[in-house]
């Protein structure tokens, strides 16, 4: 019998630093987050960010917290819920991290007489610490504990047809009412020494403006080029102006070179330059987090208006969106009676 396996990155319990501590600990000391020996990541995770961070990052947490929850946790299981009304199959949610394990999710799928998993990790795009930590963790996850399931992976969905569609979609029903000068594409930073141990080739991935278009099997691991191609593709399907449309990477990390424009930067170069209304888009996530409803929803205002923005607008991530919903039961649907993933 097929089932499926739904996953996003997880949170703390709750926003205090003392459930804050331990999903910071499994969370920066997974091996494709920082990527950097062992001994070394203990040395910096538990000697230095775990001895501060917490309590941050929980002040953080406590300002975005919703009554119910967690909202990525919140939306995911509300998503959740509803593409399980819309499939014949079993439908688990899990985290990467936290106390919602992959594991718990796999035993539920296992006890509804599951033999056979659709994995899909939530995340538009490929990268390390993201899609590739959850297709390595749940492998990990079935060969120690259930090795007669057989797992098969949803491919990254950054350029799939309908996806773009719907996400645009649901950008344009947020920017009505909204008159803008620019819109950002702000996607999560990550080192840029990911890129390159991603490259397969080991030589296409420069970082220098011009291999994220230069066809490559490079791209299918390169989360640079993903986001610049679903940006293009969605401005296109929205028949944006080019000039009015651009990207840049947040959630830095500090002593080394990640991904740039950093979003921060750019919110005081957009003021500075006179694009005095701007409307902030967060596509690699499908859900509303941390990320999007403090560092952009609220921080990011705040920069942007310090540096002498007039007006500014967070759009929402998909997250338990009617249209969301029904793709994802129709990929689902696919997969189950054809045997076939969704062409991406």
């Amino acid at each position: 019998m097929k089932g499926v396996l739904l996953v996003n990155l997880g949170s703390p319990d709750s926003p205090t630093p003392k459930d804050v501590k331990p999903y910071l600990d499994e969370f920066l000391m997974d091996e494709r987050v920082i990527d950097v020996p062992k001994v070394l990541r203990n040395i910096i995770v538990r000697g230095i960010i775990l001895q501060t961070r917490p309590k941050k990052s929980a002040e953080a947490y406590s300002k975005i917290w919703w009554e119910e929850g967690s909202p990525l946790i919140v939306l995911s299981e509300r998503f959740t819920e509803k593409v399980r009304q819309q499939s014949q199959i079993p439908v688990a949610l899990g985290m990467r991290y936290g106390s919602m394990t992959i594991k718990n999710a796999l035993q539920e799928l296992k006890n509804k007489g599951v033999d056979e998993v659709l994995l899909v990790p939530l995340y538009p795009h490929y990268a390390m610490s993201s899609y590739e930590t959850v297709v390595v963790k749940a492998l990990e996850v079935k060969d120690a504990f259930f090795p007669e399931l057989k797992i098969t992976t949803l491919p990254a969905f950054y350029k799939n047809t309908d996806y773009i569609r719907v996400l645009s979609d649901s950008i344009k029903e947020g920017l009505k009412d909204f008159e803008y000068d620019h819109i950002l594409f702000s996607y999560h930073g990550i080192p840029e020494r990911h890129i390159r141990k991603s490259d397969p080739t080991k030589y296409h991935c420069k970082i220098d403006g011009s291999c994220c278009h230069t066809n490559s099997v490079a791209h299918h691991t390169c989360y640079r080029h993903q986001c610049y191609k679903m940006t293009e593709l969605v401005r296109t399907q929205m028949n944006l102006p080019e000039e009015k449309v651009s990207v840049s990477f947040q959630s830095r990390l500090p002593n080394d070179p990640w991904l740039k424009p950093y979003t921060d930067f750019e919110f005081e170069r957009f003021a500075k330059e006179g694009k005095k209304k701007l409307a902030v888009v967060t596509p690699a996530f499908v859900a509303d987090c941390l990320e999007t409803l403090e560092e952009i929803a609220m921080e990011g205002k705040h920069q942007f208006m310090e540096a002498g923005g007039e007006s500014y607008k967070h759009i929402p991530c998909l997250n338990d969106s009617d249209a969301w919903v029904t793709l994802m039961a129709q990929w689902i649907e696919t997969w189950e009676k054809v045997g076939v993933l969704p062409h991406h």
